[in-house]
């Protein structure tokens, strides 16, 4: 947790999201614009996640979800992919103590079963130390893929059916829901995504169904206070319909 002096921000005058996610994305480019190898802007990502988390904490939000490793990203490079692998370690091992203290409870979701068993263990470690704090809820999304989420969701939908516990044509959306990840937690309520990219690359497929979008040009390690405050200041004055209409077209 950094001890960054964190903004103010007053959202009285609007909506406040209780889950926020984030597609923490330009860590390479950021590195390449200064001649640096990619794992120091994944470095200097890191910061930037203290950061995030420190404004997330100090807005009393009650998740913050963020997508640090896709199922996707085990086609990078060797060598970046095993740096990655032990920066996940260090950044376990370096900042679970601060989470605990600041009462930030860490999940981590994804398909962590393709990680070292050295990495493995300090992801028990870290759930373990932290799962009785009720401050906010730091979801860090690992060897995850929205895709792989609903098809395990799907796979125990279908074991219940199998079982007799649920016939096939009473599955409805919460069925599934309660199966897939954060289902614990509140709806996204806002997803962002940085370096100026506008798609979710297979990042909570159903749990972003009505969630409002923003899209910043800045590149992750630069992602501030500032930036996150504006995220929020441009979600306070959206007009969540829920596919429904607003109140002067009723």
């Amino acid at each position: 947790m950094s001890s960054d002096k964190v903004l103010k921000t007053d959202n009285e005058v609007g909506l406040k999201p209780r889950h926020v996610a984030i597609i923490m994305d330009g860590n390479g480019r950021w590195a390449k614009q200064r001649g640096k190898l990619r794992i120091s802007g994944h470095k200097a990502g890191v910061k930037s996640v203290r950061r995030a988390v420190s404004f997330a904490v100090s807005q009393k939000l009650d998740a913050l979800t963020l997508y640090a490793f896709s199922s996707e990203n085990w086609s990078r490079p060797q060598q970046e992919v095993s740096a990655l692998m032990e920066l996940f370690i260090w950044a376990l091992d370096s900042e679970v103590k601060s989470l605990h203290k600041h009462n930030v409870r860490l999940k981590i979701i994804g398909d962590i079963s393709r990680f070292s068993a050295r990495l493995q263990d300090r992801i028990h470690h870290a759930e373990e130390l932290t799962q009785q704090n009720d401050g906010l809820t730091l979801n860090i999304a690992a060897n995850y893929g929205g895709r792989w989420d609903i098809i395990q969701g799907v796979r125990k939908v279908v074991e219940q059916v199998q079982e007799g516990l649920l016939r096939a044509d009473e599955i409805e959306d919460i069925h599934l829901s309660r199966h897939l990840c954060l289902q614990e937690l509140a709806p996204v309520d806002l997803l962002i995504r940085t370096s100026g990219e506008h798609r979710i690359s297979n990042f909570l497929i159903w749990q972003i169904a009505y969630a409002e979008l923003y899209f910043t040009d800045v590149l992750w390690p630069d992602f501030d206070e500032q930036v996150f405050e504006g995220a929020l200041n441009a979600f306070a004055t959206r007009e969540r319909r829920f596919g429904g209409t607003a109140p002067e077209d009723a």
